[in-house]
């Protein structure tokens, strides 16, 4: 049976970015399918109008072709950021960066569908120092090869935002941790709002003139994760002090976080991937339509949820 309409398919839209992007076309009276290998953790998007969720494992061909039956485009939100080491890169970042892309766009290709936003990673590039940022490079170039895409490639700096997966986690180390045990602390980013980002990604759909085209997305100001991390536990009520930590006890950290059972929340590949800076060449493009991008100063006393008397100093200072 077909399933209904939808103006938009997002791959991977059950996650962070996902909502976001939901929401804000759903708000453009788009109507939006989510393709999520479970559809419980799309949960929080059952009450909007407008949405279908689809349950389907986007690394079975077949149920991807299905998932995509009936929608006039697609975005492509799938990226994880850690792996088990290989050449040139591990086996997850080979799954979802390379190969689902790839098999995105053969599916695309039979459902006769041609608009597609892939969101890649800024750095991405065959000869980056991680295997996160070549195996993003190598999922870009299997979109590229394919003739019939009209493929915009968006790269953005890290995502902050309510629920996100960065600001949030050091402002909850910050609340459990006498002090802060601090990897790569001079690490450059140039962190974008969740909610600039997903309208971002809404307007290249609207604008055939980003076809063809990459984009870095990226905030007002450059920051170090020093910088960072301080800010988080400024905004959430509870800031440690940070110890930088040197390169070899940031590695032998990384080494053994990534060893440890369930998820590490570091890996010696993210202090490669941090080895590059994480910061635009140059302002955002106007084809994007984001002229004044959120600072993390405006956003994060909010979503962190304390805003305090020294934070809305430090965002009276941020303004001037």
């Amino acid at each position: 049976m077909p399933l209904m309409h939808a103006d938009v398919v997002i791959v991977g839209g059950s996650g962070f970015i996902g909502r976001a992007l939901a929401a804000t076309l759903i708000s453009r009276n788009k109507s939006v399918r989510i393709i999520t290998r479970r559809r419980e953790q799309a949960r929080d998007l059952w009450p909007l109008p407008r949405i279908q969720i689809v349950q389907a494992n986007p690394n079975d061909e077949a149920a991807l072709y299905e998932a995509l039956d009936n929608a006039d485009a697609v975005v492509n939100l799938v990226g994880v950021l850690h792996s088990k080491t290989g050449r040139p890169w591990g086996p997850d970042f080979d799954a979802a960066h390379v190969k689902l892309p790839a098999r995105i766009a053969r599916c695309m290709n039979r459902r006769k569908i041609s608009r597609l936003i892939h969101i890649s990673a800024l750095g991405a590039a065959d000869q980056a120092p991680s295997m996160y940022l070549r195996s993003k490079a190598a999922g870009e170039a299997a979109l590229r090869a394919n003739q019939s895409l009209d493929l915009t490639i968006i790269r953005p700096s890290v995502v902050f935002g309510a629920e996100d997966q960065f600001l949030n986690l050091f402002a909850r180390m910050q609340k459990v941790l006498p002090v802060i045990p601090l990897a790569t602390p001079h690490a450059r980013f140039q962190p974008i709002a969740v909610t600039d980002l997903a309208a971002a990604i809404a307007n290249c759909l609207e604008n055939p003139a980003t076809i063809g085209k990459h984009y870095e997305c990226v905030g007002p100001e450059v920051l170090t994760l020093y910088e960072l991390v301080h800010w988080a536990g400024v905004y959430a009520g509870c800031p440690r002090p940070i110890i930088p930590l040197p390169d070899g006890a940031a590695w032998v950290q990384a080494w053994i976080m990534e060893n440890l059972p369930g998820k590490p929340l570091l890996s010696r590949d993210n202090l490669a991937s941090a080895s590059v800076p994480n910061v635009g060449s140059a302002p955002m493009s106007a084809d994007l339509g984001i002229a004044h991008p959120q600072s993390i100063h405006a956003v994060a006393p909010t979503t962190l949820g304390q805003e305090t008397p020294r934070a809305r100093l430090a965002e009276r200072r941020a303004k001037t």
